[in-house]
């Protein structure tokens, strides 16, 4: 052989060896991440590896391990299967493993097999005390998967989603504000986490306009170099809760103030909510009343435990109170999310009949306050992953949450669920109150009612404050107040647009105020049956300057019908007539009564009158003097609207306030 081809020959020989050196040399590097748990840093080298020897059991065996360790666990499936094909006796859990791999893909009935194979082989031998659990949660994704819930889940796009983690939405009631929680480049300090070598978490907001979210906002007044998450967003949309990991993990509120357009520095919950535990995330009712919050404290029912705290009259959140059954379990229970009604509850639970890590569930609460048994909101909203961190619009249309889903836009990323209606009715009327004297306040309402197989009991209410004059925005004080017991149920003030949202739900009698210094007040009235459905209410509200001639309408003075005698739920209403009166005490005015087109010219002519002075003696009684008070009963004569319809004559039915001199 000639001198040439004895040397061709060698370099061939070398090149074949260098890779299996060198691939050996990579498990050897990634074994001792392994060993050191730094999964993240061992899985590339094993891929990086296996590309030359795909076979190597050892290394496919750990690279499956490795994935079981990422949010990404399906992917263990190709390579513990290989590892099995190669050296079944490579673990003595392997088949475990496997099994974990297949549960994670959704194969569950192939999880199950594979499962009981593995007891089958463990000859006496001690069994994961989670196998029972995972074999439970095989058996329910295969009833699950076997009857699909009607949702349709799609990311939300690479407006709100990057190529970083972005997770933890929360929105407004009416999904026009959306907050999430994101680990971006670009966030404050621009800094990496010593931790995981990904950047801090800093807090983002959008807004939804003409049904587009508009590209988020970094809240630099939130955000600090370290972590800082959003977890929850009051109805509005003017509360935000914070959660940051100091002290064990507490929860913090920061609120919108209208008037500077910035949030409020971040205000401690307090010491019956924050302990030196861990409390991870929270939810406030629409009234503002009640918070549901989980807690790793001791003396619950598993790890982390659902409770709930009321506010009280001081604005202080009082005890907290575990929840218990049929909420809590065993294992953890996270993430309560309150619906705008009120009364159902969403949370994430280990514990429950989920499919595997966290799923998603539902409860109601009846008249005396007691919770349904959890029902699980099925696949594909639940997968054999976590499903963590679920909220709701209002009207039970779309739910979101984030997931690390194959395809996806970045690492976890936001998704959009268009959830199950199989039934649904849509009601919509367009409603115009024109008045037939100048004084009169004009204002549009429009109506929107939607009703589902989940009943929302919610009305939103929305618009917004403009002076009457010219027509310019307002910053003003909205008061939405329970008339039958007199109680303030939700404080705001539109911002700096004029715009307001609340959130009324179904089962009460409400006055809805609106006040600014130099104004009158305007006053709406909605009674709203435990019924009814979800309703979004448009309503602009323009605010008259105080000046002689002056009028406004008391929509929360109440009569019995055919009486004149005050109804008890006509007190705040008219406890803002003396608060006027003793602000300006020179003010003169006139209350005047009007009726609908039902009986007698004379006969509503002298109710009307009746009314009105009711108002007058009940003014006079609480010590206004009497030379500054008068009144007259217009019966019919003056409608605002046609008296053709019941909704007319409501209208028309009514007690206003005109100013003679001030």
């Amino acid at each position: 052989m000639s001198r040439f081809l004895l040397l061709l020959c060698w370099i061939i020989l070398i090149a074949t060896k260098l890779p299996a050196q060198s691939a050996k040399k990579l498990f050897r590097e990634a074994d001792q991440y392994f060993a050191d748990k730094v999964y993240s840093e061992a899985l590339p080298l094993y891929l990086e590896g296996l590309k030359t020897e795909p076979v190597n059991a050892s290394a496919n065996f750990y690279a499956g391990l490795c994935y079981l360790e990422t949010i990404h666990k399906e992917k263990a499936v190709p390579f513990l299967e290989q590892a099995y094909r190669q050296d079944a006796g490579i673990n003595p859990n392997i088949l475990y493993f496997l099994a974990e791999a297949y549960q994670n893909n959704h194969q569950f009935e192939k999880a199950l097999q594979t499962f009981n194979a593995f007891r089958n082989s463990t000859k006496g031998r001690e069994v994961p005390a989670s196998l029972d659990r995972h074999i439970y949660e095989c058996q329910n994704g295969v009833r699950y998967m076997a009857d699909p819930v009607k949702a349709i889940i799609d990311n939300i796009g690479p407006v709100i989603n990057t190529q970083y983690a972005d997770y933890a939405p929360v929105i407004s009631a009416d999904e026009s504000v959306l907050v999430f929680t994101s680990r971006r480049k670009g966030s404050t300090g621009n800094l990496l986490s010593l931790d995981d070598n990904q950047y801090y978490e800093d807090v983002y907001m959008a807004y939804k306009i003409n049904g587009q979210w508009t590209a988020p906002r970094n809240i630099s007044e939130i955000n600090t170099e370290k972590h800082d998450a959003c977890i929850a967003l009051s109805s509005d949309g003017k509360q935000m809760f914070i959660y940051r990991d100091s002290k064990g993990g507490d929860i913090y509120l920061s609120t919108f103030d209208a008037i500077g357009n910035t949030w409020s520095k971040l205000q401690n919950l307090g010491v019956n909510v924050n302990t030196k535990y861990n409390e991870p995330s929270v939810s406030m009712t629409a009234d503002g009343s009640t918070i549901y919050f989980s807690s790793n404290r001791p003396g619950g029912l598993g790890g982390l435990d659902i409770y709930m705290s009321k506010k009280d009259s001081k604005g202080v959140w009082g005890p907290a109170v575990n929840m218990g059954a049929p909420i809590n379990t065993p294992a953890d229970d996270d993430a309560p999310f309150i619906h705008a009604d009120g009364q159902t509850l969403y949370f994430s639970s280990r514990g429950q009949a989920g499919m595997g890590g966290y799923d998603i569930y539902r409860s109601s609460s009846n008249a005396d306050g007691k919770w349904s048994q959890p029902e699980n909101l099925g696949y594909p909203i639940n997968t054999a992953g976590d499903d963590i961190y679920f909220v709701l619009s209002a009207d039970n249309k779309h739910g979101y949450y984030a997931s690390a889903k194959e395809g996806g836009i970045g690492e976890k990323d936001i998704y959009l669920i268009s959830m199950p209606k199989p039934k649904e009715v849509i009601m919509a009327s367009n409603r115009t109150i024109k008045a037939t004297a100048a004084s009169v306040t004009v204002k549009t309402v429009e109506i929107k009612q939607v009703k589902t197989e989940v009943n929302s009991n919610t009305t939103i209410l929305k618009g917004r404050i403009i002076d009457a004059f010219s027509k310019k925005p307002l910053t003003a004080s909205i008061v939405l107040t329970n008339n039958e017991n007199a109680e303030a149920i939700a404080e705001q003030q539109s911002d700096t647009a004029g715009t307001y949202m609340t959130v009324m739900p179904s089962g009460k009698n409400y006055r809805f105020a609106v006040e600014k210094e130099g104004y009158l007040f305007h006053s709406e009235n909605f009674d709203i049956p435990q019924s009814n459905g979800f309703q979004e209410i448009t309503l602009d509200v323009e605010l008259k300057r105080v000046s002689v001639g002056s009028r406004i309408i008391l929509r929360n003075i109440f009569f019995d019908f055919d009486q004149a005698t005050l109804k008890k739920e006509s007190t705040t209403e008219l406890g803002e007539l003396l608060q006027i009166l003793a602000e300006i005490p020179t003010m003169k005015i006139e209350i005047s009564g009007h009726t609908d087109s039902k009986g007698s010219t004379e006969y509503n002519k002298k109710l009307s009158e009746r009314r009105s002075k009711a108002v007058v003696d009940y003014l006079i009684a609480k010590g206004v003097d009497p030379a500054r008070l008068t009144y007259k009963g217009y019966g019919m004569e003056q409608p605002l609207v046609s008296n053709d319809d019941e909704e007319g004559r409501s209208l028309n039915r009514r007690t206003e306030f005109l100013i003679l001199s001030n």
